[in-house]
């Protein structure tokens, strides 16, 4: 097996929180596989679920751009119980999409990428920080949460993945070491948000490559992130304050990075992401061009 290099509708400006606005012109479906086909692509995450299709739609989708499906998005309350019960059924929806996807018979299975939903705390301070993370009984509850839609996944034959993620439970480097003792589910290793929890992405590979099993790969001005963490914005500034940009106009180290994630022997999806939040006025251009510098300066290695 080998690494398989995905791209993702959040590149595109399409994911669970754009905005509803009659000012703005998103890609379809068509349009942004049409893109990642063109631009040396060989798999695509789910985006908001349904948006590549089921069934049917999305196989012949897929098929006929030679794409297949590495992940997908789900967020679950995991630190309540009863909210958590009542989100399931959003889940079963997601893997269903799965299933379909996994019946063209992949060269590589997707991943359904489960994170937590955090709260209102967690949304409003990026970053986390003293006072704002879960006591005992609040890790007991994630960790059984996390277990039970993780038997769900295991159930439709596939393997679940975790996405530690900005403002919620799951975020800082310390966060992730509890998460990882107390589950059997491995990690979405994402750059991006780990640089937003306060750690670094080189010393995080070498730290977690074991508990690695799906990557997603982004380029991230950090002086603009900590601007905005330092004044508790957050994520739509964080997204729409031009943090996220192409590969080498940020300031990951793609090389350190990459060599790390060779030599560890890693052969999973690495999903390139470079969340955009659409606003009017945005150069419909700029998304195809983006797609094929960040998937050139993947080259050297994939």
């Amino acid at each position: 097996m080998a690494i398989i290099v995905a791209g993702a509708p959040v590149s595109f400006g399409v994911f669970e929180l754009t905005p509803d606005s009659d000012e703005l012109r998103l890609p379809t479906a068509d349009e942004v596989v049409d893109v990642l086909e063109r631009t040396g692509y060989a798999g695509v995450d789910m985006g908001p679920v349904g948006f590549l299709g089921r069934g049917h739609e999305l196989r012949e989708r897929l098929g006929s751009h030679g794409l297949e499906l590495a992940g997908g998005w789900v967020d679950l309350p995991f630190t309540d119980d009863d909210a958590f019960a009542a989100a399931l059924p959003t889940l079963d929806d997601a893997l269903d999409v799965f299933t379909d996807a996994v019946e063209a018979g992949p060269s590589k299975l997707p991943l359904p990428t489960l994170a937590d939903s955090g709260d209102a705390t967690r949304k409003a301070n990026p970053g986390g920080g003293a006072g704002h993370t879960l006591d005992a009984d609040g890790w007991a509850r994630l960790a059984r949460n996390v277990g039970i839609a993780a038997e769900r996944v295991r159930s439709r034959g596939l393997e679940p993945t975790f996405h530690h993620h900005a403002c919620t439970f799951v975020e800082t480097p310390d966060e992730i070491d509890t998460f990882l003792d107390r589950t059997d589910v491995d990690l979405t290793f994402d750059t991006g948000h780990l640089l937003i929890g306060g750690g670094e992405p080189l010393d995080g590979w070498k730290r977690w490559s074991s508990r690695i099993n799906h990557l997603h790969l982004k380029d991230v001005r950090v002086d603009a992130l900590r601007e905005i963490v330092a004044r508790k914005g957050g994520m739509i500034d964080v997204w729409s304050g031009g943090t996220f940009v192409p590969f080498g106009e940020g300031d990951l180290d793609v090389a350190a990075v990459m060599d790390a994630v060779i030599a560890s022997g890693y052969d999973g999806w690495l999903v390139v992401e470079q969340d955009v939040y659409p606003q009017p006025g945005d150069d419909p251009a700029r998304l195809e061009r983006d797609s094929r510098t960040n998937r050139d300066a993947l080259r050297r290695w994939i």
